[in-house]
């Protein structure tokens, strides 16, 4: 089994967020989604499991676990639901049996993403994610960016440093505020932003950076409902909200979502096919959102001058 350890100063860096702990003391932790083609999933997880050790598990045909590994928890699936019967009911899906969802994965795999899902990771061992990463690439994988059926994505799903409203609103206007910047720099292309997720409609936008909008967790969640009832945003609030609501949110959701005290951050791409790819660089845009959440005052005049039309702010080293 290979050392976890970083190996020497070519190491990336991965930038630390201003506030480093959750509201009650504990570490923040981020959970890493990782999107890929061209290696089954099957070998994807014995990969893992040879470079990382830990027991190999299946849950069906196109999903298999890896648990107790060197990097914690891990999975490798088929992304796409109806091909694991046993979580239609969860996602209120029609249950297909297990031989049917078999021979539908087999005939989906050549057009739909594999997809590597870590547990939580420390925000000291998110190189770790790159290890398996690499893991994947040297066993096959493949994947930079765009496919002809769509996008490949790295998605972090980010624990929040505090649970109530006003420090979500932060974060909130600080995203909605360097959003285009991101765009321009993770989307170069315009065949590419074809498959960007879609933008925050620009009348809710406005509502956002507005000084004075600061409502509590009952307004803000009405009104996220209102303009973005769908995933499909660049920063998914829709299974933080579902978490904290379950009853009340559900019912007026047109995706199915999964319930988690996290934001999802999902504007970013995997290139698992491009040698020496690390997802720091994403991870560091993301922490140029925090630092500019985390000064009020900063964040206050990054919004006027966003509603004014004036250039945004850079995310800073």
């Amino acid at each position: 089994m290979e050392s976890l350890a970083p190996s020497d100063d070519r190491e990336p860096r991965f930038h630390a967020p201003p506030v480093p702990l959750t509201a009650d003391g504990r570490p923040r932790r981020v959970g890493v989604e990782v999107e890929f083609i061209g290696l089954p999933v099957r070998a994807a997880v014995d990969a893992l499991a040879a470079a990382f050790g830990g027991l190999v598990r299946e849950e069906d045909a196109h999903a298999w676990h890896l648990e107790a590994s060197a990097i914690g928890d891990l999975t490798v699936e088929l992304d796409v639901q109806h091909v694991h019967p046993h979580r239609a009911q969860q996602h209120s899906l029609p249950r297909l049996s297990p031989p049917v969802s078999a021979r539908l994965g087999a005939a989906l795999s050549p057009f739909v993403p594999r997809e590597l899902i870590t547990a939580p990771l420390r925000l000291d061992a998110l190189h770790l994610a790159d290890r398996a990463v690499d893991v994947l690439r040297r066993a096959g994988a493949r994947g930079r960016g765009i496919t002809p059926f769509g996008a490949l994505g790295l998605h972090f799903n980010i624990a929040l440093p505090a649970l109530g409203p006003h420090s979500l609103v932060r974060l909130l206007k600080a995203f909605l505020v360097l959003e285009p910047q991101l765009r321009e720099e993770i989307y170069s292309d315009v065949v590419a932003r074809l498959f960007a997720p879609p933008a925050y409609p620009p009348a809710y936008v406005e509502k956002v950076l507005a000084p004075d909008y600061w409502p509590d967790a009952e307004t803000l969640a009405e009104d996220y409902l209102a303009d973005n009832p769908t995933r499909r945003r660049s920063l998914d609030l829709l299974p933080l909200l579902l978490h904290r609501d379950p009853e009340g949110i559900a019912p007026r959701l047109t995706d199915k979502v999964s319930k988690r005290e996290v934001l999802h951050y999902r504007l970013p791409l995997a290139w698992v096919g491009e040698p020496g790819w690390s997802i720091a660089a994403d991870w560091k845009r993301w922490v140029g959102v925090e630092r500019l959440a985390a000064d009020l005052a900063e964040l206050d005049a990054a919004c006027r001058r966003a509603l004014a039309g004036s250039p945004l702010l850079a995310t800073g080293p």
